[in-house]
């Protein structure tokens, strides 16, 4: 799939000071257990997952039935506060064409995305959709936000 960037100083705030504070080689495990958790939480589906770290670059490998998973688990991963980049190893039993990604900036709302992707501001409900359960509401991005944007 491949290597996904973000921007480190956004997203969910999982890594609390018992994490910082400790010793570089338990500090790796301890973010990997915390997002392996975050996905988990989010109820996304998987056959087998592994989350690994590098510094703070996430290596992710498993299988899944679908892309849609897939790609909703590298962004799950990578809008995490720390997090820089995420390298999607992950195997996908029916391949599908991937979905594009779209980095929030200030001033970003969904019916200006759709507009940008698909020439129509109506259809920010398929970019919404997409992003579920990432997004609990459609007014709810922030700037730094990593969206996924399915192929129409």
């Amino acid at each position: 799939m491949g290597l996904i960037s973000f921007m480190k100083n956004a997203g969910a705030k999982l890594f609390g000071r018992n994490v910082e504070e400790a010793p570089a080689e338990e500090k790796a495990q301890l973010k990997a257990s915390a997002l392996l958790a975050h996905v988990q939480s989010m109820g996304l589906p998987f056959n087998t997952l592994k989350v690994a770290l590098r510094g703070d670059d996430v290596v992710v490998t498993g299988e899944v039935d679908k892309q849609v998973d897939a790609e909703k688990i590298a962004l799950t991963l990578g809008n995490v506060e720390g997090v820089d980049t995420v390298d999607n190893n992950m195997t996908v039993a029916t391949p599908e064409p991937e979905a594009r990604y779209h980095t929030v900036v200030s001033g970003d709302w969904l019916s200006k995305i759709a507009d940008k992707y698909y020439g129509d501001a109506q259809k920010y409900d398929v970019i919404f959709e997409a992003n579920k359960p990432m997004l609990e509401h459609p007014d709810k991005i922030y700037p730094g936000q990593v969206l996924r944007i399915p192929n129409l």
